[in-house]
């Protein structure tokens, strides 16, 4: 039986920038504040990473410092997907040879894929790797959600090891785990649900809140684990109003905001990502003076 890669909370990192140029020493110290505060995994390069807009010499040297960086306090999770199936066996190889621990691989957006296309693109990827791969279902980006169907035929590759679901069905949820196999892991996508998704199995969370709160968000995923849902709920709902403000804009531009509202100048988003409005500035200024 397949082990979960990671259970509790991964943090999907903000990609710094210092002016048009990654910054790797704030990306250094991005990734010691995550493993310091217990995180057991971060993704790099991902929807909150800003892959869109990272050349792929961009990603390899991100994921290629960032596993430097971690040194084996954490687990580093590459970004890997692309909708060109064969761009998506280049990168997923190349993040490979670099020494990443996983991949994530989002699904093929725009191309709105059949089932029978996303099984054949996933295959294609697991067969060009040895290293965990975990699907990333985020229709609302994607423009298709991958089925349960679909699921359940791709956990039978021995490097698939599980899904980061971001559909916002919980229903779906209790069917992934009812219809695929039990070591099939399932990790919430969406902030505002991860005790929910544990509460019905799932192996914990892949994080935009813990870029900023990485203990309290660890701690809420930990409780979870335990069974301790009184202590779980509490944080979750705690984290509530901060987790609706990071969503009040396209990700991530307002966590971008807010990391620098806490001490840790990120940069500003790529194009065609903009500064975030006044009033989103103000209101994670208040809450976060608050707390």
């Amino acid at each position: 039986m397949k082990k979960p890669f990671f259970s509790g909370a991964c943090t999907a990192l903000v990609t710094p920038f210092l002016g048009e140029k990654v910054n790797y020493p704030m990306l250094e110290q991005l990734i010691k504040r995550q493993s310091d505060a217990g995180i057991s995994a971060v993704v790099l390069c991902g929807t909150t990473g800003e892959s869109p807009t990272l050349s792929d010499c961009e990603k390899l040297e991100i994921f290629r410092k960032g596993v430097h960086y971690a040194a084996g306090r954490c687990s580093i999770i590459a970004g890997t997907g692309s909708n060109s199936t064969e761009h998506a066996v280049a990168l997923s190889k190349a993040a490979q040879e670099v020494g990443v621990d996983a991949l994530l691989v989002v699904s093929p957006y725009y191309n709105k894929a059949t089932p029978e296309g996303l099984v054949a693109h996933y295959s294609a990827i697991a067969a060009s790797v040895h290293i965990p791969i975990i699907l990333y279902n985020v229709p609302s980006r994607t423009g298709v959600d991958i089925p349960v169907s679909v699921y359940k035929c791709l956990a039978q590759l021995p490097n698939i090891i599980g899904v980061k679901e971001a559909s916002t069905d919980i229903n779906k949820i209790a069917q992934i785990r009812a219809e695929c196999p039990a070591d099939f892991a399932v990790w919430s996508g969406n902030d505002q649900q991860a005790v929910a998704v544990m509460a019905l199995g799932g192996a914990g969370v892949i994080s935009v809140v813990s870029n900023l709160f990485p203990v309290e968000v660890q701690a809420m995923a930990q409780a979870a684990l335990d069974g301790d849902f009184d202590t779980a709920t509490d944080l979750q709902l705690q984290l509530l109003p901060l987790i609706e403000l990071l969503f009040q804009e396209v990700n991530p531009i307002p966590v971008k905001a807010a990391m620098q509202l806490i001490g840790f100048d990120c940069g500003t988003c790529r194009l065609p990502l903009t500064h975030p409005t006044s009033e989103t500035q103000k209101s994670l200024a208040q809450w976060l003076d608050i707390h």
